[in-house]
């Protein structure tokens, strides 16, 4: 841990004997609008082990002990449920969606100073009730933020709001959603822009808008996907697998902080994500603190 993961600790304990509130782990946050907010995020949370097809060493109720509060991850079609597989579910089953989302309602049931946000892509267009129906069957239904109408970046609530509310998890889907059928599950690009993914170069020396294709970044949070691969050529296919090899390096304070600031510098505005695989290695919450000046 480095000396400021070491102060910010202790300014943390101080202000939890004066019995001041913490909001997902810091008093400062509080009173910052939830778009005011950078989160370090778990890139394909759901994939957890030590083969080159996984991305995450910890299953999901540490990886939110360890501070993550915003899980990203992938679904497929499985015998007409929501699957948490990878490219397809023949090269990873990580189990239903169902079981993936009960971890979250055990974590804001023990927690109630905390906001999740969580990001499921939907490449095979399932019917977005399905997912109603799995958040339904968790209890998570009661959690879920439900916005009146499209947010601009300055009309989101704060962070304390949102906990005196109840209302603390935030559901975003890449691809068909439809706020008609499921209020509470939003379409990601509506409110976020995302950097390129696939990366090779440890410099990650780009912050571009990659998606949604042809947008502005105006009026938009944003993702920065900091996940480094590495491109193998098996029998003339080239594939991409992430590097275990040098995650330490890649979710080190100064990786992070590096790549941040190029996106600070383009867009005027600090990150609003950072995917990371493996975010138990390195620095990932010592660069949230750090991104979040705390």
């Amino acid at each position: 841990m480095s000396l400021r993961s070491y102060v910010s600790a202790a300014l943390l304990l101080a202000g939890a004997a004066l019995g001041q509130r913490s909001c997902n782990g810091s008093p400062e946050l509080c009173g910052r609008k939830y778009s005011n907010v950078t989160f370090v995020g778990a890139h394909d949370s759901a994939f957890v082990g030590f083969l080159p097809v996984h991305n995450q060493y910890l299953p999901l109720d540490r990886q939110m002990a360890l501070g993550v509060r915003f899980l990203q991850s992938q679904t497929r079609k499985k015998d007409g449920g929501i699957e948490m597989c990878h490219t397809s579910c023949i090269e990873l089953d990580a189990g239903s969606f169902a079981d993936y989302v009960k971890p979250v309602k055990t974590f804001l049931d023990a927690n109630p100073n905390e906001v999740i946000t969580m990001l499921v892509t939907n490449p095979e267009s399932i019917a977005v009730e399905k997912y109603g129906d799995a958040f339904k069957a968790a209890g998570l239904d009661g959690y879920a933020f439900t916005p009146d109408s499209k947010l601009a970046m300055g009309d989101w609530p704060t962070l304390e709001q949102m906990i005196d509310s109840g209302k603390r998890l935030v559901v975003f889907m890449d691809y068909h959603s439809d706020t008609s059928k499921v209020p509470y599950i939003l379409d990601e690009f509506a409110y976020y822009f995302e950097t390129p993914w696939g990366w090779t170069d440890p410099a990650f020396a780009q912050c571009d808008l990659d998606r949604p294709d042809g947008a502005s970044p105006d009026g938009r949070m944003y993702i920065v996907n900091h996940m480094l691969n590495v491109e193998l050529d098996i029998l003339g296919f080239k594939i991409l697998i992430p590097d275990q090899e040098h995650a330490e390096q890649t979710n080190s304070v100064m990786s992070i902080i590096a790549q941040s600031d190029l996106c600070i510098a383009k867009y005027g505005r600090t990150p609003n994500v950072v995917l990371l695989d493996w975010v138990n290695r390195g620095d990932a919450m010592g660069s949230q603190r750090m991104l979040n000046n705390l």
